[in-house]
C-alpha cells in the first residue's frame, strides 16, 4: 500500500481475510532515518477493497488498525466484496478503470468521463523534488533517479557502504556523472514514456566515450526507461505481473529466480540497438524482465531484487552492481552457481500431511511450490 508504483490505482487483494495483522508504528525510524516498516512516507493506492475485514488485529509490532491507519490518511476501505468474482472479472478483462461508489441509489457511473490513472505523469506524482543524501560519508559514491522509488532500495544500498544521492525523474545527472561511482534507476509506477526527459538524458550516459563509462543498474521502471534508452519500446501489458512468485529465467545462467513483481507496462526487445541484449525474461508469459549490454557495465531487472517481504533470490544483485562500481569492471557477467548435489537415495520416508486448512491460511504451501519450480 505504501509501494510509490501503485499511485493512483484502486487495490484489490485475493487473500480472503484482511487486517488481521493490524499496522506497525509510523513514526519509528531505522538506522537511516527512514520509517522502518514501511516503503515510502505515505499510503500511494487509493482505495482498498477486501473480502473480510478484520476488526481484531493481533501482531507483535502492531500499535492500530488497517482502518484506523487509512482514515489516518484520509484513504477508503471497502470490505464484504466478493473479490473472487472482481478478480476473475480482472484476468479474463485485464486492468481497467474503476471508481467507489457508496451511493447505493446512485446512477451508473459515465466511465468515459473517469480520468485513467496512466495518462497522469504519476512518476512526477511520486519522485523527490529535490536532491537528498543518504549514508553520507560512506565509501561508494551512488547517484539514484527517483522514479518512484521504495525504501528498501537505500536501505539495500546504504547497508552497503554506499552514499546515495537521489534525485529528481527530471534531473541532469548526466553532467553530474563523472563525480559519482555509478548510476541507479529505481523503480515507478505509470507509463515509462511519459518520462522522456530521463530517456534522453541516460541516453547522454550510455553513449558516452570509453573512458566516462560508469556503472549502471535499473529496476522497474529503471529498467523501462533504460529499454528505451537502448531502443526498445514500451507495451501495455493486459494484466500486469503483481504477486510474489513470479518465476524468471536469468539467460546467462540458465538459472530461475522465484521474484516479486509490480508493474503494467513491459519492454519490447525486437528493436534494442546493437550491443543490446535481454537478461532475464518472465517464465510463464516469456515476456522480458531485464536486459544486458555486451561489452559495457549497465544491467536492469523488470522484477523487485530489493523486496522487504521477500522473495530475497535476487538480492545479490546489488553487489553485482556494486563490485562493478569499486572494481571498474566491464560487462556485467553472472557467476554459474555449482548445480544441486543429487539426491540421496532413500528406502524410507516419513510424510507429515497438513490436515484439514482453511482457504488463507496455507500461504506457505504456495511459497513451497514457488521454491520447488525453482528447484
Amino acid at each position: 500500500m505504501t509501494d510509490p508504483s501503485f499511485q493512483g490505482q484502486i487495490l484489490t487483494v485475493t487473500s480472503p481475510m484482511v487486517g488481521n495483522y493490524g499496522v506497525p508504528d509510523r513514526t519509528v525510524m531505522d538506522e537511516f532515518g527512514l520509517p522502518k516498516f514501511f516503503e515510502s512516507s505515505k499510503i500511494h493506492v487509493k482505495g482498498l477493497l477486501v473480502q473480510d475485514y478484520s476488526h481484531h488485529y493481533s501482531h507483535w509490532n502492531a500499535v492500530s488498525s488497517l482502518g484506523d491507519w487509512m482514515k489516518e490518511q484520509g484513504i477508503p476501505g471497502l470490505a464484504g466484496i466478493d473479490t473472487r468474482l472482481l478478480t476473475q472479472k480482472l484476468r479474463t478483462s485485464g486492468a481497467m478503470k474503476g471508481r467507489i461508489e457508496i451511493d447505493m441509489d446512485a446512477p451508473a457511473p459515465d466511465f468515459s468521463t473517469i480520468q485513467n490513472p496512466n495518462d497522469r505523469h504519476l512518476v512526477d506524482e511520486v519522485s523527490t523534488k529535490e536532491k537528498v543524501v543518504y549514508g553520507k560519508g560512506n565509501s561508494t559514491k551512488v547517484i539514484a533517479v527517483d522514479f518512484g522509488m521504495k525504501y528498501n532500495i537505500i536501505r539495500q544500498l546504504v547497508k552497503r557502504d554506499v552514499e546515495l544521492t537521489v534525485v529528481p525523474w527530471d534531473y541532469p545527472f548526466a553532467a553530474e556523472l563523472e563525480n559519482y561511482d555509478g548510476l541507479f534507476l529505481s523503480n515507478g509506477p505509470g507509463n515509462p514514456t511519459m518520462c522522456q526527459k530521463s530517456v534522453d538524458e541516460l541516453k547522454k550516459v550510455i553513449e558516452c566515450p570509453e573512458d566516462k563509462i560508469k556503472p549502471i543498474f535499473g529496476i522497474c521502471m529503471g529498467n523501462q526507461i533504460m529499454g528505451l534508452a537502448a531502443g526498445g519500446t514500451a507495451e501495455k501489458l493486459p494484466f500486469g505481473h503483481r504477486s510474489q512468485n513470479q518465476p524468471v529465467i536469468n539467460l546467462q545462467t540458465k538459472e530461475c529466480y522465484i521474484t516479486p513483481q509490480n508493474h503494467g507496462f513491459v519492454i519490447n526487445t525486437d528493436t534494442l540497438k546493437e550491443g543490446w541484449t535481454s537478461l532475464f525474461v518472465n517464465a510463464n508469459d516469456e515476456s522480458n524482465e531485464g536486459i544486458v549490454h555486451d561489452s559495457r557495465p549497465y544491467f536492469t531487472a523488470q522484477f523487485h531484487p530489493e523486496a522487504m517481504s521477500g522473495p530475497t533470490d535476487t538480492e545479490f544483485m546489488f553487489d553485482t552492481f556494486l563490485d562493478a562500481c569499486r572494481n571498474k569492471s566491464g560487462k556485467i557477467v553472472f557467476p554459474v552457481r555449482d548445480p544441486p548435489k543429487p539426491a540421496p537415495k532413500v528406502s524410507k520416508i516419513l510424510l507429515l500431511g497438513s490436515g484439514g486448512t482453511s482457504i488463507g491460511q496455507a500461504g506457505e504451501f504456495d511459497y513451497s511450490g514457488g521454491q520447488a519450480i525453482k528447484v
